[in-house]
């Protein structure tokens, strides 16, 4: 299979690829249909030429922002030249250097057999975006969910209260203990280790 070295995680339907890039570590994810061999990538945040390398290897045919914050766009002209299109969300399109198609809440992309569901989680920022594979235990969470809390809500368009109504109910309710959280930056966590520390987060204010 292609670019072994990046492989991430393997179950009987999915193959998941990982590159950590740019100054602040950003992770990028390429989910790739094992059936088919059609992939997405999960946000084009840095480092454009390996990425490119990544598409090209892996059949990547979409780019999928989970949101607007520039440390993971600055490939996006790139991927772009590179005939790859973009989509993110209405609320946060206006971030980002150009885009193809918008991201709604509570749709299905097909990615060759593979459905990745859509989940709107605003609160790191308006249009935040959350992917969950049907079938497999994945979530991709994007700047919304990390081990040990929330994402960061101190930027501009950013409200803590509403993140953590975005994890209460559109994660941690809906999701089993079981689902792998693979977040925008740092490591893996599960939704069973975090959803007990919810209110202390809340309590804590961050």
């Amino acid at each position: 299979m292609a670019a072994p070295r990046y492989l991430h995680y393997e179950d009987n339907q999915a193959l998941i690829h990982k590159v950590v890039v740019g100054p602040y570590d950003n992770n990028v994810f390429v989910l790739r249909c094992k059936q088919t061999g059609e992939a997405v990538l999960l946000d084009a945040a840095n480092e454009h030429e390996l990425l490119l390398e990544l598409c090209q290897e892996l059949n990547v045919g979409k780019v999928l922002e989970t949101h607007g914050h520039w440390d993971h766009i600055q490939a996006i002209p790139a991927v772009r030249e590179a005939g790859i299109e973009v989509g993110v969300t209405r609320e946060d399109a206006e971030m980002l250097p150009s885009y193809d198609f918008v991201l709604e809440d509570q749709t299905a992309i097909d990615v060759g057999r593979l459905r990745l569901h859509t989940i709107h989680t605003p609160g790191h920022t308006a249009g935040s975006m959350c992917f969950q594979l049907e079938g497999s235990p994945v979530l991709f969470s994007g700047d919304t969910l990390f081990p040990g809390g929330p994402g960061a809500t101190r930027f501009p368009g950013s409200d803590f209260a509403t993140i953590i109504r975005s994890i209460e109910d559109r994660l941690f309710s809906p999701l089993g203990a079981q689902t792998i959280v693979m977040p925008g930056h740092g490591v893996d966590t599960t939704i069973g280790k975090e959803s007990p520390h919810l209110q202390e987060w809340a309590d804590r204010g961050w």
